[in-house]
């Protein structure tokens, strides 16, 4: 007999339905959620390109969600968010759904860990980075962000154990660290999260593992998912205010 479907999950991203990184992401998926990927193909060769959009994302995001008839909504991408100020709230006011973005939902897990100082993992440039640690500084975390990328792509390139020793090399690096926070999930540390916080002896918060537990916590559905970090074994509470 199958398994009854507790939630039906979309996952919106500004780029393409389907990505290499999306295999570990859905190795972790509870198998009573149903998660559809769904791509608007926003840009080709630069995650600016994404930049004002606003107005035709949440028109083909609200599409989508009529079309599908999701119970929650995931619109992943930190880009997608900075480039398209106020883009949650739209979104929010549109539907009648629980949303969730990839720095709504990680702001959440790194006030649920009381963290306020972070090292911040990305595969992004120097301007978006800056970007991120802007929008963090507004929810009184601060963040460090060590060298950045010159293009996204080149962090697609880095296996697990090599985004191991990129993320030691930094931590080492910093001071003050309470926690490390992945944002960009093509800087992929999933197979890697538990020896990150085992061994540098730390919290890891994820922009990936983040959402899931976000949205599914709004739904009011809780999970022990061993594995990838204690976030999703922990089950945290959502702090209130999300």
């Amino acid at each position: 007999m199958s398994e009854t479907i507790r939630a039906r999950i979309g996952f919106v991203s500004s780029g393409s339905r389907s990505s290499a990184h999306y295999s570990t992401f859905k190795a972790f998926i509870p198998g009573d959620v149903k998660m559809d990927f769904e791509g608007l193909n926003l840009y080709e060769k630069s995650l600016y390109e994404i930049r004002g959009k606003k107005e035709s994302i949440v028109q083909n995001i609200s599409d989508l969600v009529k079309d599908h008839r999701w119970d929650g909504l995931i619109v992943p991408g930190a880009p997608t968010e900075l480039l398209n100020p106020g883009l949650l709230g739209d979104v929010q006011a549109r539907l009648k759904i629980p949303v969730t973005t990839a720095l709504n939902s990680c702001v959440a897990a790194l006030r649920a860990f009381s963290v306020k100082n972070v090292l911040l993992m990305t595969p992004f440039d120097d301007t978006m980075n800056k970007m991120i640690c802007d929008y963090l500084a507004k929810a009184q975390i601060e963040a460090m962000a060590p060298e950045p990328f010159r293009h996204h792509t080149e962090a697609m390139k880095l296996g697990p154990e090599e985004v191991y020793t990129l993320t030691k090399k930094a931590f080492d690096r910093a001071q003050g660290i309470e926690a490390i926070y992945f944002q960009g999930a093509v800087l992929d540390p999933l197979k890697v999260l538990e020896k990150i916080e085992r061994e540098l002896q730390t919290t890891v918060v994820a922009s990936n593992p983040a959402m899931l537990w976000f949205i599914l916590s709004k739904l009011g559905l809780s999970y022990k998912i061993l594995g990838y970090g204690k976030l999703l074994e922990q089950w945290c509470r959502l702090p209130g205010g999300f």
